[in-house]
């Protein structure tokens, strides 16, 4: 029993300092929740701020401003899951009937190379391709005789534009998922199928599919719980004022109330709002990811 211990109290010890991070960054500023509930000033702190109970809430809510943004979250949130999912199973399925593999691990590797780009230099990166006097979109489009497009000034094509760039920047990311679990698919099952004449189409269909179908279930289920996360870095860093009406989220909602404005009882409401909402998601998707696939935390 002694050498049992022995052999895992490396282990163990080596969890001591994420699990400290993890408490002093993580846990112990959860203290700051009442300030949702008080009308907060710094110089009084904590305890000399005057309490106003459900005030901050009720002030949050009746803000257009914060109905505009939840929406705007959302649906930028509900279409960055539908699209990490079709587009990094579409292009594992692809790779996978590649067979050179000096040619997979190519693709493999500039797919995956913009995971790496942090959203500040994606965003200068994205800002001089679709930029409507000198960006390649637009010149290709010249070329079919379309006018230039101010893709990041229009509120018709801004939330587009944040779906598709997301896409390019994550998708790589998912494709290795993907692709790892197409490596645990039984080759037997190809062979079999193709001695039943089923050619590779069918083959996708009744063998690929079926096997990564519940690493499908399970990264699907567990994306639920980011249903409110539309993206920080990505959104404060491509959006302007022109584009506030469609790209203001919670989160740079909430950014504008507590840094910029020092609203910081609406703001830490706003904050508290979400984590509440996220939270209860997050119970969901594991929930569902158990029930469907017996995925278990411990």
């Amino acid at each position: 029993m002694k050498r049992k211990k022995g052999k895992y109290l490396s282990f163990h010890l080596m969890l001591l300092i994420p699990t400290a991070l993890l408490v002093v960054y993580c846990y112990v500023p959860m203290a700051g929740i009442i300030i949702a509930f008080q009308n907060y000033k710094p110089a009084l702190g904590f305890t000399g701020s005057k309490f106003t109970g459900l005030e901050n809430f009720r002030v949050l809510f009746t803000n257009p401003g914060f109905m505009q943004a939840l929406k705007n979250t959302v649906v930028i949130a509900f279409w960055k899951i539908i699209t990490g999912l079709i587009v990094p199973v579409t292009f594992s399925l692809l790779l996978n009937e590649i067979r050179r593999s000096s040619i997979k691990r190519t693709a493999q590797t500039i797919i995956y190379m913009p995971y790496f780009i942090s959203w500040v230099l994606m965003a200068g990166i994205i800002v001089d391709i679709l930029s409507p006097e000198n960006g390649i979109v637009n010149r290709l489009l010249g070329l079919f005789g379309v006018e230039p497009v101010f893709f990041l000034g229009d509120n018709n094509w801004f939330k587009p534009v944040l779906v598709v760039t997301n896409v390019w920047k994550e998708f790589g990311w998912g494709t290795i998922i993907y692709m790892a679990a197409l490596t645990g698919i039984d080759l037997n099952l190809y062979e079999a199928a193709a001695i039943d004449g089923a050619g590779r189409w069918k083959q996708t269909l009744h063998v690929t599919l079926p096997g990564i179908a519940p690493t499908i279930v399970l990264l699907t289920t567990l994306s639920l719980g980011s249903v409110l996360n539309a993206g920080f870095d990505q959104v404060y860093n491509l959006m302007s004022p022109i584009t506030l009406e469609s790209g203001d989220i919670i989160d740079t909602l909430i950014y504008r109330l507590g840094i910029k404005n020092a609203q910081f009882g609406i703001a830490t409401a706003a904050g508290l709002f979400k984590s509440m909402i996220s939270a209860f998601f997050i119970v969901a998707s594991y929930k569902l990811a158990y029930k469907f696939t017996g995925y278990r935390v411990f």
